[in-house]
């Protein structure tokens, strides 16, 4: 058990323990994450480069000890566990930078970091960060085609473990929800979410169905159970975003294994509830905000709709803070 004497860990000494500590609460004040400006002065910007640079201070101490405080504030409550993925892009500023791989466009430096963050659903307080993937990619690996490798050999899986860390860590919490966008949308995650964790996802395809029916025209048959106001995030830089009137529907659903990228070991249907947000009058030249949301949680009446759109939203909100527009 390593020792916790600082707000980002021990590193071994307390001298280190309080410089992270420093750092901690700099960045907070601050809002940023330069050193130039967190440490203020040549000295300070000086002791925070010594600070990272020292062996002992590693990435892992750093999610642990961020980690513990996380769990201790979830303890008792329904927790809503936000996940998405953040591409760190050094273009233009490769030099002298070492152990990073090709960036989201393969061309520029850079790494990736898939954070869990746990939020309260009753206050929407966010609590703190769970843990976090990071990794570079290697740009001289060959590998089988995409559809040709199973899940556990592709970048996708990161979602999986996501859902599988938050269930295993967020025991004393009252319930647990973790919600993704439509890259979440993958099939095998459904099939193999821990009984502890419910889901809820952004459907990104169109899924066939188990009696012969497609996923996106599913809800277009379904009664409206009512209307709700969604605040839309903005979609660029100067965007102030708006407030949308949407549409509910919701109804059950029996996912049909997909043909092709999916593991021997998955059942051949998943049964799942859709909740579809339909915008009502957008405004001209908006896109309308259009979400079909797939959940394991049962969704029976007009009010559960309208949580599970809140939590979606409440999550989506995460999501913008850690990757903004443009």
């Amino acid at each position: 058990m390593v020792e916790r004497a600082g707000a980002l860990g021990y590193f071994g000494d307390a001298r280190r323990a309080a410089v992270g500590t420093e750092l901690f609460e700099r960045v907070t004040a601050t809002g940023s994450l330069v050193i130039r400006k967190l440490g203020e002065t040549r000295a300070g910007e000086l002791a925070i480069h010594r600070f990272l640079a020292a062996p002992s201070v590693t990435c892992r101490e750093m999610l642990e000890t961020l980690a513990e405080r996380t769990l201790a504030a979830a303890a008792g409550r329904r927790i809503v566990v936000a996940q998405d993925t953040t591409e760190i892009n050094f273009s233009g500023r490769e030099a002298n930078r070492r152990g990073l791989g090709p960036a989201g466009d393969g061309v520029s430096a850079g790494f990736f970091i898939h954070p869990l963050v746990a939020i309260d659903s009753e206050t929407e307080a966010v609590l703190g960060l769970l843990g976090a993937h990071i990794w570079t990619r290697d740009d001289k690996a060959k590998t089988a085609p995409r559809r040709q490798r199973a899940i556990e050999d592709k970048e996708s899986i990161r979602w999986l473990r996501g859902v599988e860390q938050a269930a295993d860590v967020l025991t004393d919490a009252a319930s647990v929800v973790v919600v993704g966008d439509r890259e979440n949308d993958i099939y095998s995650g459904f099939a193999r979410r821990p009984a502890w964790a419910d889901l809820i996802v952004r459907a990104a395809q169109d899924r066939a169905l188990a009696e012969d029916a497609s996923l996106f025209a599913s809800a277009a048959a379904w009664l409206e159970l009512t209307q709700m106001l969604v605040k839309v995030a903005p979609r660029r830089v100067g965007d102030p975003g708006r407030v949308a009137t949407v549409a509910l529907r919701a109804g059950p659903v029996t996912l049909r294994r997909p043909r092709s990228g999916f593991a021997k070991t998955d059942p051949e249907t998943v049964s799942m509830t859709l909740v579809e947000a339909r915008e009502i009058n957008p405004p001209a030249n908006e896109e309308p905000l259009h979400w079909r949301l797939l959940t394991t949680i049962e969704v029976g009446d007009a009010d559960a709709a309208r949580e599970i759109v809140r939590l979606y939203r409440l999550s989506s909100t995460f999501r913008i803070l850690a990757c903004p527009p443009g």
